[in-house]
């Protein structure tokens, strides 16, 4: 059987043996603090290692039919089960601080927010928080202060200076010409006849327009049309 190699205040060391007891502990701990507290960084590995290590033993006890092997059995699964309640909470109350922690780094812009307690990948969770409160934040409240409409700017993963999807292009075009135009001169949005939403567009922006816009936009020296194939 595993044994704590570490102290109550495990939580506080980058190494230690992971088992049901330090997995409670670890909890204890994080319930009672208001900071995050510190993990491992192999802890998510250490606990698939020793959930991993129980299911075996829960496999093998079953091909066993003595009352010895059914005890046991019956012990690992109330384990297992009270393992899988302990780490959701875990989860749970290390995520809601993450979350208070990315909304002040946003509301702050500030550097001075510890990160150094975030495990790999509750650090991932934490910079794509702060990135949509961040985007939000300017995009809803930064524009209304300054009396502005808000505007939320949508990134479709399209390769650089090639606008797409609902920001240039809205979706409901089926069955209207259309044409594939650069942008020669930046273009705020602007609406449709159909109150659709075009742009905003930088200079050597492309899209596709329906031929109508696309014609005013060329007659205005906004844009060139790009001949296709």
């Amino acid at each position: 059987m595993e044994t704590v190699t570490q102290a109550p205040e495990a939580a506080a060391q980058k190494e230690m043996n992971v088992n049901y007891e330090t997995i409670f502990e670890l909890l204890r701990i994080e319930k009672n603090r208001d900071d995050l507290q510190d993990l491992p960084e192999t802890f998510f590995d250490d606990v698939l290692a020793y959930s991993r290590e129980k299911q075996q033993i829960l496999d093998e006890s079953k091909i066993k039919q003595d009352l010895f092997s059914a005890t046991e059995r019956d012990k690992v699964s109330t384990e297992m089960a009270n393992i899988r309640r302990i780490l959701k909470e875990l989860y749970e109350r290390r995520e809601k601080k993450i979350i208070n922690m990315a909304v002040n780094m946003s509301r702050t812009r500030s550097n001075i927010i510890d990160t150094s307690k975030l495990l790999k990948e509750e650090k991932l969770l934490f910079d794509r928080i702060v990135s949509t409160l961040d985007k939000f934040r300017d995009g809803i409240l930064l524009n209304v202060l300054d009396f502005r409409q808000p505007f939320i700017e949508e990134k479709t993963g399209a390769p650089a200076g090639i606008s797409t999807g609902s920001a240039a292009e809205p979706a409901n075009q089926a069955g209207k010409p259309t044409r594939l135009v650069r942008f020669l001169h930046p273009v705020p949005k602007f609406i449709g006849k159909e109150l659709e939403v075009y742009g905003p567009f930088e200079e050597e922006d492309m899209a596709t327009l329906p031929s109508e816009i696309a014609d005013v936009l060329i007659s205005k020296g906004r844009a060139e049309e790009i001949k296709e194939g």
